[in-house]
């Protein structure tokens, strides 16, 4: 499904690709490293429902701010959610995996109510972490909050550096 952004949008949401993920379904953080690992590019932004930048987003939206249902891909001024958003990130990754984006042509309530089964049951089917998960420090400028994810990771790497 598309939305289109309500006045007074950040700029960023305007400029940027932008993929929300719930950080804490191991799921979603597989397809996050996989978009990753395929955008050559470096087109998308990510960031985690959970992150204060994924929460200000869901609030500008009026989305809830504590059920994940959705993946959302904000691309060009537009809302994408569901299979729309899925297939819409699918089309631009590298890769014989952007031929899948053609499911776009299947009737989208039958796409959506395979994606909402997925989604229903993906911690059941897939676990959770127990925090969200957070990139390297080679890909922490792709995410919204990427200081914030450096300082962190500069902390994990040199607490592990402590304990050995």
């Amino acid at each position: 499904m598309e939305t289109a952004l309500p006045d007074k949008t950040p700029a960023l949401l305007l400029s940027d690709s932008v993929i929300l993920f719930d950080g804490i379904c191991r799921l979603c953080s597989r397809w996050t490293r996989f978009v990753i690992r395929r955008d050559k590019l470096r087109r998308f932004k990510l960031a985690s429902v959970q992150s204060p930048e994924g929460q200000e987003i869901l609030a500008h939206f009026g989305l809830p701010l504590d059920r994940f249902d959705t993946m959302l891909y904000i691309e060009q001024g537009r809302v994408y959610t569901r299979s729309d958003a899925v297939l819409r990130v699918i089309a631009q990754i590298n890769g014989g995996w952007r031929h899948l984006a053609l499911l776009r042509c299947l009737y989208r309530p039958l796409r959506d109510s395979v994606y909402d089964l997925v989604a229903r049951h993906r911690y059941a089917l897939f676990g959770t972490h127990a925090q969200c998960w957070l990139p390297g420090p080679e890909d922490a400028d792709r995410f919204l909050d990427g200081a914030r994810l450096r300082k962190n990771t500069k902390k994990e790497n040199s607490v592990k550096e402590q304990g050995n």
